[in-house]
Order: C-alpha cells, then sequence, then structure tokens
C-alpha cells in the first residue's frame, strides 16, 4: 500500500478519473504518463505550495504507517476491497507505460552508444595530433631563439654604424658652418644665430684641438661683424617695437653687454613714444607765448576720437616696449619706472590740455566714455608703472569735477536768464485790455525751470557714477565725488548762489551799479526763497542723497536746515527790501506835496488832494500785487465803525470828546507837552520793523513808512488854519481808506493823530474845520 499511488484517505478508484479510464478498457482518453507523473510526485512549485500532509500519497510527507492507520480506522472492510483492486489496476498501467516508453527509445539509445564510441577513437586521434603539435612549436621556439640572437647582434651593429654615422654628419655640419653663417648673417640672421647657437657649445667643448678652434675662430669673427652691423642698425634706424626688440635679443644671443643694449632700448623706445607724443600734440592748439588770453580755436576731433589715438598708439606702444623690455632684462626696472613714468605723465599733460578744450558743456555721455576707455586701457600700463595709477585717477577726478564746475555755472547763467526773462516780461508794455502774464504765472515758470534744469544735470552727472564705467569703481567716485563735488560743490553751491544773488537786489543795487531792481521782481524772488525754504531745498537734497549716496565714513555735508535758513533769511530780506521799496515810493509822493505846497497862504480847502487819492491807488495796486503771492495773514478785530471815525487835530488826551464834531477848546493849551503826555501812554510804533509772510503785514510795513515820512514832513511846515484843515481833510480822507490794509487799525489811527498833533503844533492859527464839513468833502472826492 504504500508503494502504491493513491488519492488519499476517503477516496475510492471511482475519485480517480485516470484509474477509472484505465479499468473501463474502453470510450475515454487516457494521458499516458499521467501515472507517471503521478508516482514521481508534484513539481517544485505545488508541493511548496500544498501544506505537508502524511496521508497524501503523492506528497513528499507521505508517512506509511499514518495512512495505513487511518485507512483501517475510517474505511470499512468492502472499501478496502474495492481500493485494492483500484491499486492493482494502477500498478498494471504503469507496467505497461514503462514497456512503451522503453520500445519507443531502444533506437535512440543504441544509436548513442555508437556515437559515443567513435566519439573516443576520434579523441585518441586529436591526442596524437596534439602531442606532435607540440614537438613542432618546441622546435620553432628554438629557431626563434636563434634568429632573435642574430637580429639582436645585427642591430648591434647597425647602432654603431648610425653612430658613426652621425658623428660624421655633425662633424661635417661643424665644418660647414662657418660658409652658412656667412651666407645668412646677411639676409637671415636669426637663422645665423640659431646655427652659431647650436656649434657654439661642441665647438667649445673641444676647442683644445687644432681643427675645432679654426672653426670657433672663424664663426667667432663673422659673429662679430653681425653684432657690428646690429649695432649700427639700432642706433641709426627707427626701429618699429618688434623690429626694436628683436634686434635687442640678437645683440642679447651674441653675448653682448646688457647694460649698453638696455640704455639703447630705452632711447630708440624713448624716440619712438616721442614720435607718437608729438603726434598727439600736434593736434591741440599751440600755446600763446604772449600770455594774452584768446579763445582757442576748436579741436579738430572729438575727445573720444584723441583719447583712442592716444589709447592705441602711444598707451600700446609704450606696453608693448615695455613688455619687451622686461622680458629681455628680466626684473631690471631702475631704468624703466622712471623712462615709463616721464612719458605717461607728458600724456597725462597732453590729455589735461585736450579735455581743457572741453570748454562747453557738449555731449556728458562721449566726455564719460572717453574717460571710461582711458582708464580701461591705462590698465595694462599701471601693471608696469603701479606709481601712475594716482595720477590717472587724480586725472579722471580733475574732469569730473571740471565738468560739474562747468554745470554749476550752466546752472547759474541760466537762472541770470530765467531773471532776465520775468524782468523782461514785468517791464513788457500792456495793450489796453491784454494783460501779461500774472506773478503767480512768472513765479511758477521760474521754478519749474529751475528745478527741472537742476534735475537735467543731475542726470547728467550721474553719468559719471554708473555701474557699467570703469572709474566709477575708484573710491574717490564712490564717496567725495558723491558728496565734495555733486552735493556740495553743485547743489549745496547752487542754492547759496541763488539766494546770495536773490538778495544783492536788496543789498545796495546801487552801490554796485547795477539799476534797482522792480518791487515785483523783489517780492516774486521773496516768494522764490521762501519755497526753497519750505520744500524744494528738502527735495533737491533728497533727490540728490538718492543719486549719489554718500558714505557713512565720508566728509561732512551742510545739513538741510542751514540751507533752509539761508533761504528764509534772503526771502526776509527782499520782503523787507520791498516794503522799504514800496514805502519809499508812497512816502516820495508825500514829502514831494508837502514840500512843494504852500502851507500858509492856501486857501479853504474844497476837496482832497490828488496826492492822497494816488496814494488810495497805489496802496491798493500793492494788495493786489501782493496777495498773488502770499496769503492775507492775520488782523486785529476792528471796531465796528472804523471808516467813520473822526480825524482831529488834538490828542485824545486834550479832547476827551474828539469824535464829537462840535467840540471847540475853551481856552489855549500847550500842545506840545500834552502830545508828548499821549505818547507816553501810546503803543511805541516801531516803524522799520521785519515784516510776516504775509499780505497784511507787508501792507502795514508799508503804510507805516508812507505815514511816518508824511508826519516827519508836516513837522518841518509852518502852518496857517486853511493849511490845518487841509491836513485834517487829507488825513481823514486816509483814515477812511488805509484801515482795511493793516493788520490793526490802531496804528493807521495813531499815525494820523501824530500827523493831525503835529500840524496843530505847527499851525499859526490852530482852528479845525467842523468834522461834518470834512466827512463832506471826503464823500464827495
Amino acid at each position: 500500500a504504500a508503494a502504491t499511488p493513491g488519492s488519499g484517505a476517503g477516496s475510492g478508484a471511482a475519485g480517480s478519473p485516470e484509474a477509472t479510464g484505465g479499468s473501463s478498457g474502453g470510450g475515454g482518453w487516457r494521458r499516458p504518463h499521467g501515472p507517471l507523473q503521478r508516482y514521481y510526485g508534484p513539481s517544485t512549485a505545488e508541493a511548496a505550495e500544498a501544506p505537508p500532509d502524511p496521508t497524501d500519497i503523492n506528497g513528499p510527507h507521505f508517512d506509511p504507517e499514518v495512512f495505513m492507520t487511518k485507512v483501517r480506522s475510517e474505511c470499512p472492510l468492502g472499501q478496502l476491497l474495492a481500493r485494492e483492486a483500484a491499486l492493482s489496476r494502477e500498478i498494471r498501467a504503469l507496467d505497461s507505460d514503462m514497456q512503451t516508453l522503453l520500445y519507443e527509445n531502444y533506437n535512440k539509445f543504441i544509436s548513442a552508444t555508437d556515437t559515443i564510441r567513435k566519439m573516443k577513437v576520434d579523441f585518441r586521434h586529436m591526442e596524437a595530433e596534439m602531442d606532435d603539435l607540440a614537438a613542432n612549436m618546441a622546435a620553432i621556439s628554438a629557431s626563434s631563439a636563434r634568429v632573435s640572437a642574430a637580429l639582436q647582434d645585427r642591430h648591434r651593429r647597425g647602432a654603431q654604424l648610425a653612430g658613426v654615422q652621425a658623428l660624421l654628419r655633425k662633424l661635417q655640419a661643424l665644418v660647414e658652418v662657418p660658409g652658412r653663417l656667412r651666407r645668412w648673417a646677411g639676409t637671415e640672421p636669426a637663422r645665423a644665430l640659431r646655427c652659431h647657437a647650436r656649434a657654439r657649445a661642441v665647438l667649445r667643448h673641444y676647442r683644445h684641438l687644432p681643427s675645432f678652434r679654426a672653426i670657433e675662430d672663424e664663426s667667432h669673427a663673422i659673429m662679430a661683424e653681425l653684432a657690428q652691423r646690429l649695432r649700427t642698425r639700432l642706433r641709426c634706424e627707427t626701429l618699429d617695437p618688434k623690429e626694436l626688440t628683436e634686434c635687442v635679443e640678437m645683440l642679447l644671443q651674441l653675448e653682448e653687454p646688457a647694460e649698453e643694449l638696455s640704455e639703447e632700448f630705452l632711447s630708440q623706445a624713448g624716440a619712438r613714444l616721442e614720435a607718437e607724443l608729438a603726434a598727439l600734440e600736434a593736434e591741440l592748439p599751440a600755446a600763446d607765448p604772449s600770455g594774452t588770453a584768446t579763445t582757442p580755436p576748436p579741436p579738430a576731433s572729438d575727445i573720444l576720437d584723441f583719447v583712442d589715438r592716444g589709447s592705441s598708439a602711444f598707451v600700446g606702444t609704450l606696453c608693448q616696449l615695455a613688455g619687451s623690455y622686461r622680458a629681455l632684462f628680466g626684473g631690471d626696472s631702475e631704468r624703466l619706472e622712471p623712462f615709463a613714468a616721464a612719458l605717461a605723465a607728458r600724456y597725462f599733460a597732453l590729455l589735461e590740455r585736450r579735455l581743457a578744450l572741453e570748454r562747453g558743456l557738449g555731449d556728458t555721455s562721449l566726455l564719460v566714455r572717453a574717460l571710461d576707455r582711458f582708464h580701461r586701457r591705462l590698465r595694462a600700463l599701471l601693471e608696469l608703472l603701479p606709481a601712475g595709477a594716482d595720477a590717472a585717477a587724480a586725472l579722471v577726478a580733475r574732469a569730473a569735477r571740471e565738468r560739474v564746475d562747468r554745470y554749476l555755472r550752466a546752472l547759474q547763467t541760466f537762472f541770470l536768464g530765467c531773471l532776465g526773462d520775468v524782468r523782461q516780461a514785468l517791464a513788457a508794455p500792456r495793450p489796453p485790455g491784454k494783460e501779461g502774464p500774472g506773478l503767480p504765472d512768472l513765479l511758477a515758470t521760474l521754478a519749474a525751470s529751475v528745478l527741472g534744469q537742476l534735475k537735467a544735470v543731475l542726470a547728467y552727472v550721474q553719468l559719471f557714477t554708473a555701474r557699467d564705467v570703469a572709474f566709477a569703481s575708484l573710491p574717490y567716485f564712490k564717496g567725495e565725488f558723491c558728496v565734495t563735488a555733486v552735493r556740495e560743490g553743485l547743489v549745496v553751491a547752487f542754492v547759496r548762489w541763488l539766494c546770495r544773488t536773490a538778495r544783492g537786489f536788496a543789498d545796495g543795487p546801487a552801490e554796485r551799479g547795477a539799476p534797482a531792481a522792480p518791487p515785483a521782481l523783489l517780492l516774486l524772488l521773496a516768494r522764490l526763497c521762501l519755497d526753497y525754504e519750505n520744500s524744494t531745498i528738502s527735495y533737491i537734497l533728497t533727490l540728490t542723497d538718492e543719486q549719489f549716496p554718500p558714505q557713512d565714513s565720508g566728509p561732512a555735508v551742510t545739513p538741510g536746515p542751514a540751507l533752509c535758513a539761508e533761504a528764509r533769511a534772503a526771502a526776509q530780506r527782499l520782503l523787507d527790501h520791498y516794503v522799504q521799496v514800496q514805502g519809499a515810493a508812497v512816502a516820495q509822493m508825500l514829502r514831494k506835496s508837502v514840500e512843494t505846497r504852500d502851507w500858509l497862504g492856501t486857501v479853504e480847502p474844497r476837496n482832497v488832494r490828488a496826492v492822497m487819492k494816488r496814494v488810495v491807488e497805489d496802496i491798493t495796486a500793492i494788495d493786489v500785487q501782493v496777495g498773488q503771492l502770499f496769503e492775507e495773514g492775520v488782523r486785529r478785530a476792528q471796531s465796528s465803525d472804523s471808516s467813520r471815525r473822526a480825524f482831529s487835530v488834538y490828542s485824545s488826551s486834550r479832547a476827551p470828546g474828539r469824535y464829537a464834531p462840535s467840540y471847540t477848546p475853551s481856552a489855549p493849551m500847550d500842545t506840545h507837552l500834552l502830545s508828548n503826555i499821549q505818547k507816553l501812554f501810546s503803543e511805541r510804533i516801531d516803524i522799520f520793523s521785519p515784516v510776516e509772510f504775509n499780505k497784511v503785514s507787508v501792507l502795514t510795513g508799508i503804510i507805516k513808512i508812507s505815514l511816518k515820512t508824511l508826519l516827519e514832513c508836516v513837522r518841518l511846515r509852518t502852518l496857517g488854519r486853511f493849511g490845518l484843515q487841509q491836513v485834517q481833510v487829507d488825513g481823514h480822507y486816509l483814515q477812511l481808506y488805509l484801515w482795511r490794509f493793516a493788520s490793526d487799525e490802531r496804528v493807521v489811527q495813531g499815525l494820523l493823530d501824530e500827523v493831525a498833533a503835529s500840524a496843530a503844533h505847527r499851525c499859526l492859527d490852530p482852528v479845525p474845520m467842523e468834522h461834518s464839513v470834512v466827512e463832506l468833502i471826503c464823500e464827495r472826492g
């Protein structure tokens, strides 16, 4: 039972298709190798997947004892007998299959046996042939050894023969050296030198032999002649740098003294470079020996072309010659550096002269490109001449500062031109019905033009610090140029000059021989300086610091508040001068009207004098003019009857009821004493006090100057009764109109009271006019 395949416990012969088919004997197809396959067991993959089962008769873990125990315990007798019959049938079927397999492969077994027998015979033959081949190879190896020895012997003999032939060729070459040197010395000296250099060591080594000594002596004579011709050429001809280098190099190879050759090299190089400098100097106008200031003619080419020619011709030649000198004479710089420094200084001087011809502003970008190209191409020279770096940087810095100074002068000229346009616009006649530009328009145009020009100048100057400019990386252009040259030397200097120029119109123009500025110009310049103090200076400095950022450790800068203080001081001085000029103009009319009138013989007043009407008209025009540029200002609260107040010829101390029109003094009194008492208790009026930047303060200052002049003129005159009454009428008329222009009506009233008191004091018959009559005359006038 253990050797017989089966299906396991609980399965009979009927459960196996192969067993059923084999026992039935007909009808169904049966796989012939099925039982064999089952006999040899399942495949490796199936065995790995199936769990271990000791009762599986086809499994690798089959245990006969366990299987029989299970079958006897589980199957009845009838089933055991059926199982036995099935196993018998399977055994017979397996035997039949094995016999069939043996019959089918018998012929193949026989053929394989014959083949193996033949292969054994062939192998024996091959072994015999391999033995013969090994013997032949041994014989060939022995022959090869003999041939190799023969070849080595032949090679040794050939080498000895070649050595002899080479020696013969060398001897022949040495014999031919003088002839070759003689043939090449005149046409190809470099080839002759190479030939002599190759033969010189051998000739010196075998000099003790007479034949070699003769060849050496003849060669030396030929090379001495060559050296003499090279020296003659070096001294008598102007050679280009390449030819000069080759000539000196050949002389050094001929073992000529290096000291003499270095001097002759520098002498020839100096002549060549002097010619380059002379060509550059020929483009510049000759200096005037008389020293008279004459305007030189414009240069033939622009600065960029001049720098290009100087860089490519002089600088390139100097660098090439300096490099050749160092290659020829090693590190000997005792002669080279002074030589190069002197020539570079001359070149820098020529470039300075050419830069001085750039008198106009021209194209700043062209100047920057020229300086940038000069600085870039000079780097090769500065490697040979480090001391020239400072001189080159100083030259570029001077050119930049000079251009900034010219921009400053151009800004000043532009501002003066704008002022000239403003003065022309103010002085131009106005056709009837057609008004010119007002002061606000003129101020806006002037301020915008100057600021726009300044911003354009800053944009041009910024080209010197652009990132693509080589010299912008110098420490000077990162710090000192931005602060000293641009911020302080251009922006701050222009603002200060503008303030000084504007203030100059107020600081005694007559002393300088210049015509007096029109009052409107003074007012406009005062407003301009005030605007600079309020906003423009801060904006300009911020813009400058953004475009030209100063270094933290750089030089000190002018603070903005200091500039603003200067601008405010200039504005204050201009406005004070405007008040003085306008006050003097009104005062002049009042002075002439008082001095040219006969106050003793005048008739009874019937009208207000025309000069008083003119004064009111002029003050009104000034009020309109000032109001165009300045704010209104603050006024003190006026009394309700300011326009109707009576103008009395007596002070309040003598006439408590001075506003009563029917008041008449009851007895004569000392008016001089009463006037002085009144001054003790009245507020002091400062006539020439600084004015504030508003319309009311300006008009108050003009009115104070005008009325103070009127007061002083009245004090110098002697009046009759009707003269006093005329002063009374004129004063009341002024009171009616001037109080509204002043910041405090008490200022106008106080000055007019003093005028009236002085007139009464200087009157021979002080009888005032009735107030109602005065009002009637003023209203009619």
